[in-house]
C-alpha cells in the first residue's frame, strides 16, 4: 500500500474523528462515509457535523460534505477530508479502497466484511478478527485500550461508561421520553445537578396546538461541564443517549479537543496500516 491509496472510514463521530485526524495528519488519502442524520454527542470534536453544516473542523483538519466523485477529488485538492452520506457503504465496491476502517462504534456489525478491501479494520465489539474483518481494535477503557486484535473479538459492550472524575453511569444522560430535543444549554456550559439542560417535545395527535405539546424536561444528573449534547431539534427515542457531563469543571478545553481514548485508538489503526506500506 502507498499513502496515495484510498482509505475509507465508515463513521465520523468523536472516536472515529480521532482516527480520521491521525490518518489525515499522517498524509493518507481518505473518504469518510456517514449516515444522513449523525447522532454525535461530542459534536464539537466530531467531523460528522459536516453532514449538517457542509463543513466541520477539528484541531486543524477540515471535513466537507461531498455528493459525488468530482467533489471528492476537489476536497482532496484543497487538503480537506470528503464526507459522503452512504450509511450502507454502497460506494465502497466502486471506490476500491486499499483499507476500510469501520469506526461506526455501533457495538455490532452493520455490514462491514473482509471482501471490502485488502485490509479491513473494525473498532470495538461486534466483530471477530479473521472472520468479519482482518483486525479489531479494543475500545474499552483500561489496560487493553487500543490493543490490536488479530484473532478474536474486543470486549463485549457493557453499557457502563468509563469512570471520569469518580463518575461513570451518572455522567451520561439518556432521553426520558420520545420526541424532538430542544436544547436549553450548550456544550461547554457549567451545569448543576437538577438543572434543565433540554426539553423533549412530543405530540400524540396530528395538528395539535403548541399549547397541547407535551414537554419533558431533561435535567443534569451531576454538577459539571456539559461535554456533549446531541444537536438541537434531533428526534430522540426514550433511552437514547443525548448528553455527557464531565465532573471536572476546569477541563473546558476537553470539550473541543480529541480525547485520549480516541487518540489511543487512532494510533493503533495507524500502526496496522503502516505495516502494509511499501
Amino acid at each position: 500500500m502507498k499513502k496515495s491509496d484510498l482509505i475509507i472510514v465508515r463513521g465520523a463521530g468523536d472516536l472515529a474523528t480521532g482516527t480520521i485526524h491521525r490518518l489525515k495528519k499522517s498524509g493518507f488519502r481518505l473518504l469518510v462515509l456517514e449516515t444522513d442524520h449523525p447522532a454525535a454527542i461530542r459534536r464539537q470534536v466530531a467531523l460528522s457535523e459536516a453532514v449538517y453544516s457542509k463543513s466541520a473542523c477539528v484541531e486543524g483538519v477540515e471535513a466537507v460534505r461531498v455528493e459525488d466523485e468530482k467533489q471528492m477529488i476537489d476536497a482532496w485538492k484543497n487538503g480537506k477530508v470528503p464526507v459522503m452520506v452512504d450509511p450502507t457503504g454502497e460506494s465502497i465496491a466502486s471506490m476500491q479502497p486499499k483499507v476500510v476502517v469501520d469506526a461506526i462504534l455501533a457495538k455490532r456489525n452493520l455490514g462491514t466484511n473482509k471482501n471490502m478491501a485488502p485490509l479491513t479494520i473494525a473498532l470495538g465489539p461486534g466483530f471477530t478478527a479473521g472472520v468479519d474483518v482482518d483486525v479489531v481494535i479494543e475500545t474499552k477503557r483500561g489496560h487493553n485500550l487500543g490493543r490490536v486484535i488479530r484473532e478474536g473479538s474486543a470486549y463485549p459492550n457493557t453499557g457502563i461508561p468509563g469512570i471520569i472524575g469518580g463518575y461513570g453511569a451518572e455522567r451520561v444522560i439518556h432521553a426520558p421520553a420520545d420526541g424532538i430535543l430542544k436544547n436549553k444549554s450548550k456544550i461547554g456550559d457549567i451545569v448543576e445537578k437538577g438543572q434543565v439542560i433540554a426539553v423533549i417535545e412530543a405530540s400524540d395527535k396530528e395538528n395539535e396546538s403548541v399549547a397541547d405539546i407535551k414537554k419533558t424536561e431533561v435535567t443534569a444528573t451531576i454538577d459539571g461541564l456539559l461535554r456533549g449534547l446531541i444537536r438541537d431539534n434531533y428526534p430522540v427515542t426514550k433511552g437514547f443517549k443525548i448528553a455527557d457531563i464531565d465532573p471536572r469543571k476546569e477541563e473546558l478545553a476537553n470539550c473541543f479537543t480529541i480525547s485520549d481514548k480516541a487518540r489511543c485508538i487512532a494510533g493503533s489503526v495507524l500502526e496496522v496500516i503502516c505495516e502494509t506500506l511499501e
